[in-house]
């Protein structure tokens, strides 16, 4: 069902806008290779430069713009407000400061975020098994899997990192598999590169089982599978669809409850692409409620929510070690499990019998 990290190094890639996780389970070909010892990184020395005379009346920020425009003013204007920035030997914490023309400018750069974004943080963990070999995470929604651009840190890689510090010998902290950011529910990770290899070869293999929990817009008489491949979005670079040229992806799904406006739909995965029950769905004309990509400008009438209503509930493998079978399964989050209740409230209203206020008891 997913994909798994191979052996050639991968850079970190630009990821997805929504989810911070840009890489099929199945091969892990988009992956990031995460050399998770941040010891490595070697500070730049600093960088010095000469105000250009003609420069003089100009802020602090834009001039740096200039002089070193390989880095954004939102960063550049970080580093000044860090003090990381002098002029004429003097610190200059104001990055709307009028520049004479002419001064020595001396920048301490930054440290590569890369780098520091593999360091261990005490984000808190649900663990809900765990033994030398493997352990099973209950991820909530909100919590990014993988650094990358715009999360390079509080991720569940820099939780991983905190909870067992051996982690950082294992290839992306032990991460085999990912959720989007904003879709709860079961994770393994392994805690051996032993592990790690056999639990991608059982993603390869398919034999990982994983059912979600969805609630679609709209009413699905039945249910079925989805088998269209997925790839990039042609326009939508930050976007998954189905498309001709995709990789084979395959969605089986069921009804488990109607409701006026939506349907809770069991999905399990035969393949594991990037947003796959997403895209699915969505190409059946059924978006995720709350799915703020796949389901944008398309409410029709579905309730509120600020997520995708996607739950990871179940998880099924073979013990890396021991080879026995093994499933884990997780209720719902407290979100999702008070959106069908208010729903079914809504329909146990509709159906509630009206008082006759004629009726007479004496008849």
């Amino acid at each position: 069902m997913m994909k798994s990290p191979n052996t050639k190094t991968e850079n970190f890639q630009a990821q997805d806008a929504d989810s911070g996780d840009d890489w099929d389970d199945e091969d892990g070909q988009g992956a990031p290779s995460l050399a998770t010892n941040g010891a490595d990184y070697n500070p730049k020395p600093p960088r010095l430069l000469e105000v250009p005379l003609g420069e003089g009346g100009q802020r602090l920020d834009q001039v740096l713009a200039r002089l070193v425009p390989e880095y954004s003013r939102n960063r550049l204007q970080s580093w000044i407000k860090a003090g990381q920035v002098r002029l004429d030997g003097q610190e200059v914490r104001e990055p709307r400061y009028k520049l004479r023309g002419g001064e020595a400018l001396v920048v301490e750069e930054g440290p590569d975020e890369r780098q520091t974004a593999l360091q261990p943080e005490p984000i808190p963990l649900d663990v809900v098994y765990e033994d030398q070999t493997l352990m099973v995470i209950n991820k909530p929604a909100g919590l990014v899997v993988h650094p990358g651009s715009g999360n390079w840190s509080g991720t569940l890689l820099n939780a991983l990192l905190y909870h067992d510090p051996r982690l950082a010998n294992v290839p992306r902290a032990g991460i085999v598999h990912r959720l989007d950011k904003d879709t709860s529910g079961l994770l393994v990770v392994a805690k051996t590169l032993a592990a790690q290899t056999d639990l991608v070869r059982q993603l390869q293999a398919r034999t990982v089982k994983r059912e979600y929990l969805a609630l679609a817009q709209g009413v699905l008489d039945r249910g079925g599978v989805v088998d269209a491949p997925i790839g990039r979005h042609p326009t939508q670079r930050t976007r998954m669809a189905v498309v001709a040229n995709g990789r084979p992806a395959r969605t089986h799904f069921r009804i488990v409850e109607r409701f006026p406006r939506c349907t809770l739909v069991e999905c399990s995965l035969e393949t594991g692409r990037t947003h796959q029950i997403r895209v699915h769905l969505a190409s059946l004309g059924h978006p995720l409620v709350g799915d703020p990509v796949y389901a944008r400008g398309r409410n029709g009438g579905a309730p509120a929510f600020p997520r995708q209503a996607l739950h990871a509930r179940r998880l099924g493998l073979i013990h890396p070690d021991t080879r026995a079978p093994m499933v884990w399964k997780v209720p719902l989050p407290e979100d999702m499990a008070e959106l069908l209740a208010g729903l079914r409230a809504e329909v146990a209203a509709q159906w509630a019998p009206e008082e006759d206020e004629d009726y007479d008891d004496d008849l």
